[in-house]
């Protein structure tokens, strides 16, 4: 199983299995990061300009894996964890801690430096499992009982700010 630099698991063997498309891929099959950063790496820019930048991932006549380029980039925008289904219910104006945080499946190996960012998102309670124990991202689980708790009262919370009330009987004060 993958792990972190400390030596704590990811939860995953291949982390391109849980890979979408890459963030920098548009909609018309080309590379927005060869177009808008080609200060970062001029050598790939101009591979890509010379193929109208087109994404050499998503030819179908290509060999490239996600893998196999150098800038690939894939966060997953899905507000779920993975590995229970927990929603992530935020509330606005408020500090409270979020039930779900991103989870880094691919790391730098051997001293060579990162290359390509895969996140997703795990709940809070699942994210502690990964990392501090043999659980999988991939294990059938619900989430556990906190976090349904948390996030009903999260709910109820909101509900309760739905309700309309008026600022004079809001603030109102003892004082009259």
């Amino acid at each position: 199983m993958e792990k972190t630099p400390q030596g704590t698991s990811v939860g995953v063997d291949d982390p391109y299995e849980f890979a979408g498309v890459c963030d920098h891929l548009t909609g018309e099959g080309t590379c927005r990061y060869a177009f808008d950063h080609y200060e970062h790496d001029p050598e790939f820019a101009r591979e890509r300009a010379a193929d109208d930048y087109e994404c050499p991932v998503v030819d179908p006549e290509s060999e490239w894996s996600w893998a196999d380029c150098p800038h690939f980039r894939s966060r997953n925008r899905d507000r779920e964890c993975v590995r229970c289904g927990l929603a992530e219910k935020r509330m606005a104006h408020d500090d409270e801690r979020p039930l779900l945080e991103e989870h880094h499946l691919s790391y730098a190996r051997d001293g060579e430096t990162l290359s390509h960012e895969i996140t997703i998102y795990l709940c809070r309670w699942c994210h502690a499992k990964v990392h501090n124990s043999w659980a999988r991202i991939t294990d059938d689980a619900a989430p556990e009982p906190e976090a349904v708790a948390e996030l009903e009262g999260r709910r109820s919370r909101e509900q309760s700010e739905l309700g309309f009330e008026s600022a004079a009987k809001r603030y109102e004060t003892d004082d009259e």
